[in-house]
């Protein structure tokens, strides 16, 4: 598998050499969640400035990336929209964006995604925290051989979803009066939705969410040491936990629905200077 080495290299020279500083957080915003969280200091700029390869476009995914300051001395990477494996992506490209702002200095990835729900007491509209997921796409951004450098060759997954992170977003929800849920994710790859008997097994092997996301890019991050936090919102029931058929126009308005308790929470988290320490003097 190419992890791309020598294009994520070219790509922070350049970032260095328009002489934009170090980020310290990357923000990842799902389907309809891309939310306003002030403007911008740098950019928008389109995603696929910073990709070698090209971005193909999906309905309600916009591929635009931002520099935030959402508080002083904190700098946050903000890519609205994300790469889809469905889309035709493998492991390493859909993970770019994050290694790449891993070389940009990044030690946190904060995610958004929206999901179906698995557990029948979970409607639509429910805002969770990922506590841990079940790679079942059959892939792995890590396959092959990335550089030695860059992380332990088998990573230790333990706490992919950082507890402390988890427990800093149920501080602020909690304080803020949103419900906030915790559960697992299952990411498959897409793009159709679960069948009924598909839910049923995901239920069973302790899934509470389902999607075509996220995964991947928390097993790249891992790697290369950011700590994660991802906040899912069940866009629609799972398949056979209603009568009702699933459309990707549910999941977009379910997702502007619920803009307003995401940003007001991310807003939040990103002003917590517990969210991402100062950096070490020197």
């Amino acid at each position: 598998m190419n992890h791309y080495e020598v294009e994520l290299e070219a790509a922070a020279e350049r970032w260095r050499a328009l002489g934009r500083a170090p980020i310290d957080l990357v923000l990842v915003a799902g389907s309809g969640l891309a939310v306003d969280l002030g403007a911008p200091v740098e950019g928008p700029e389109p995603l696929a400035d910073w990709l070698p390869f090209p971005v193909r476009a999906v309905a309600g995914h916009g591929h635009a990336v931002e520099v935030l300051e959402p508080r002083p001395g904190l700098r946050a990477l903000s890519c609205r929209g994300r790469i889809h494996g469905y889309q035709g992506y493998e492991p390493a490209q859909v993970v770019f964006p994050i290694r790449l702002a891993a070389r940009l200095g990044a030690r946190v990835l904060v995610m958004t995604n929206a999901a179906g729900g698995v557990r029948p007491d979970w409607p639509a509209g429910t805002l969770a925290a990922v506590a841990d997921h079940l790679n079942l796409t059959a892939r792995n951004p890590l396959w092959g051989e990335p550089p030695d450098d860059w992380g332990a060759r088998f990573p230790d997954l333990l706490d992919a979803y950082d507890g402390r992170l988890r427990a800093l977003a149920h501080e602020h929800a909690e304080r803020l009066g949103i419900a906030l849920a915790q559960g697992v994710y299952a990411g498959l790859p897409g793009p159709s939705y679960e069948t009924p008997a598909e839910v049923r097994m995901l239920r069973t092997l302790g899934a509470d969410l389902v999607g075509m996301s996220t995964v991947h890019e928390v097993i790249a991050a891992r790697h290369l040491g950011l700590r994660c936090l991802v906040l899912s919102l069940v866009a629609n029931p799972g398949a056979g936990v209603t009568d009702a058929p699933l459309t990707h126009e549910e999941v977009l308005e379910t997702g502007r629905a619920a803009a307003r308790r995401v940003q007001s929470l991310l807003a939040a988290l990103l002003a917590d200077p517990r969210l991402v320490p100062a950096r070490a003097a020197g």
